[in-house]
């Protein structure tokens, strides 16, 4: 793997089942649906920040799901190819120990992921990379 350092599959794989299990126990995040009570009086402050907590909680609920895939799809393929795990799809170089411990489900070395998704890059290139 990456210069000296060696990646332990073991241990990514039983960070990928502590990290399933804590996304599985965390459960989707609740919200408040809106008031229908036609009897009660309509409250126009409450009803966009309900609005915008549903949003928010479905947003968080979606990302969950994806990481639980991201997750799931890691430990298949740590158990199908575990030759092949640890290896960008992209380049077939070794993607980086420190980027496995952070992201063990990565599928791609840092400088392949930024070629694929550039306005993901953590570096800011230019003042219109916020727009």
């Amino acid at each position: 793997m990456a210069g000296d350092e060696e990646v332990d599959l073991e241990g990514l794989r039983l960070l990928l089942l502590d990290q399933r299990a804590a996304l599985i126990q965390e459960g989707d995040a609740e919200f408040e649906p809106n008031k229908v009570d036609p009897a009660a009086r309509p409250d126009d402050d409450a009803q966009p920040l309900n609005e915008m907590n549903q949003v928010i909680a479905s947003k968080r609920n979606k990302q969950r799901v994806v990481r639980l895939e991201h997750i799931e799809q890691a430990l298949e393929r740590l158990e199908r190819e575990p030759d092949e795990f640890g290896y960008c799809a992209d380049c077939e170089e070794p993607i980086k120990p420190g980027r496995l411990r952070v992201m063990p489900w990565a599928l791609r070395c840092v400088k392949c992921e930024e070629k694929r998704n550039p306005r993901v890059s953590s570096r800011r290139r230019n003042l219109l990379d916020y727009d």
